[in-house]
């Protein structure tokens, strides 16, 4: 099998948001094909339709862009394989199940809900392993033909063959064996003729030519139903390989329960999407031995991605060094670009950008101090907020030092042509040596009459994003406070 025939799926189930789990799943099988020169293919697994959200397809399509994970096939994008959706491939499932049925394979059971839960009721008293005791499978020909007869809800099960092992190679975890006495006789389909995910993945990875499915650990213990399907229909198996779980800090599993797990909850917080996939891709997967950065650009992640570098144990979800490596992307990021992404969160948060020219050097002087963008509206309100001063302020400010020290200042910023972050600091130097003041006595006069506050930015970004005319403006005031 030569690269150019790779081929893997991403197949979530439109039940809500993207969750960062499913995230990382996608972007791993992404990287391995973009990688081997492969497909990248999305299937919508919808068979379940009682937890089908509504417009969870199209977000899910939007959020795969706009992180640049473009699929090669799959809805709207179209493919020689299709249809994508599960719910429109049912004839398909039916077909290949009759096939198995009619093989020897698969077999009809009957038990109502009822009877299948006091199964598991006794077998717990028991002591036993909670699974379907495979009592149709001794039910006649006869007896199946006169209970479909009759319309009696049915499913179909999976006959598994008993006192056998099944062994097979994850490329992540190494050589795996279980017992076929221990894998239960899994439902293939369901009594409103819905396929189970065991059936319907595995006929549509075939179908679809799927070389290497690449999925969460927790399907690693249905590995070998899926085998044995594999062999009952004569198919080869593709190759697999189980990624680890998303931790929380404290080991246990990625959920809700301790904070944000939805993609899209990161992107409208501010998390720009090449830092996401940066952090995301790193969970998990090393770029391997002489590569201790770790800012990587998409195209380099596709270069150095293989599958052998994913660890098989969990990866914790670290939301400082997520934070870390956003407020980096931010810093380096192109400030056109960035200006039209911060400025919604501007406006959100109260701030009028209609002066683009400000706002131009607001965003500049924002960018430094924070690690989202939609931390920027608190960062950015004291370039726009009156300058208001306590009592104790003012007086700080009627002192003669204080006063001096404004004065010179302001004389210095006049003959200015504009002021930059550059000009501004040797001004201070100046002062300082033409009054002999310096430190806090030099410093908290001049921030207080442009800001009003005791701590903030650099002076220098202050005066810069204010511009010429509002710092004499505001030294004025300042100056007359007296």
């Amino acid at each position: 099998m030569s690269d150019k025939n790779f081929r893997v799926r991403f197949a979530p189930s439109p039940t809500g948001y993207l969750h960062l789990g499913s995230l990382r799943t996608a972007l791993f099988n992404y990287l391995f094909a973009r990688h081997n020169n492969g497909k990248f293919i999305l299937r919508i697994e919808d068979t379940d339709q009682s937890r089908k959200v509504e417009g969870a397809v199209e977000s899910l399509i939007n959020t795969l862009n706009e992180l640049g994970l473009n699929y090669d096939e799959g809805p709207v994008a179209g493919g020689e394989y299709g249809p994508y959706f599960q719910s429109e491939r049912l004839k398909l499932y039916r077909k290949y199940c009759d096939e198995l049925l009619s093989k020897g394979h698969a077999y009809y059971a009957f038990e109502t809900s009822e009877e299948l839960e006091e199964m598991r009721r006794v077998q717990q008293i028991q002591g036993k392993q909670t699974m379907y005791d495979r009592r149709g499978r001794h039910l006649t020909g006869n007896e199946v033909k006169e209970k479909l007869d009759s319309g009696i809800p049915y499913v179909v099960r999976l006959k598994v063959p008993l006192d056998e092992e099944i062994r097979f190679s994850d490329l992540i975890r190494g050589n795996v064996k279980i017992e076929t006495n221990q894998i239960d006789d899994q439902v293939l389909l369901k009594s409103d003729g819905y396929p189970t995910y065991h059936l319907a993945n595995v006929i549509d990875d075939h179908l679809m030519d799927i070389t290497h499915i690449i999925r969460g650990e927790e399907w690693l213990t249905s590995v070998p139903k899926h085998i044995i399907l594999y062999r009952a229909f004569g198919w080869d198996v593709p190759q697999m390989a189980h990624v680890p779980l998303i931790l929380n800090p404290d080991k246990t599993k990625l959920s809700k329960r301790q904070g944000d797990v939805s993609t899209e909850d990161f992107l409208n917080k501010g998390y720009l999407k090449e830092a996401l996939v940066n952090f995301m891709a790193l969970l998990g997967w090393n770029p391997g031995e002489g590569e201790d950065r770790e800012i990587f650009s998409k195209e380099d992640l596709i270069k150095l991605f293989t599958i052998e570098r994913v660890n098989a144990s969990g990866a914790v979800f670290n939301i400082d060094k997520l934070n870390w490596m956003n407020g980096e992307y931010i810093k380096s990021y192109d400030p056109e670009m960035l200006e039209e992404l911060i400025i919604p969160y501007l406006n959100n948060g109260g701030i009028d950008t209609s002066d683009r020219e400000k706002t131009t050097r607001v965003v500049m002087a924002v960018k430094g101090y924070i690690n989202r963008l939609d931390e920027a509206p608190e960062h950015a309100k004291v370039y726009y907020q009156d300058v208001s001063l306590s009592a104790v302020k003012k007086e700080i400010l009627e002192n003669s030092d204080a006063q001096k020290i404004l004065s010179i200042l302001k004389s210095k910023i006049v003959s200015l042509l504009e002021i930059t972050t550059d000009n501004f600091k040797p001004l201070i130097s100046e002062i300082q040596k033409e009054t002999g003041i310096k430190g806090k006595g030099l410093f908290m006069p001049i921030r207080l009459a442009l800001t009003g506050e005791e701590h903030g930015p650099e002076l220098g970004l202050i005066a810069y994003v204010l511009g010429k005319e509002e710092v004499i403006s505001r030294l004025e005031t300042a100056i007359s406070t007296k």
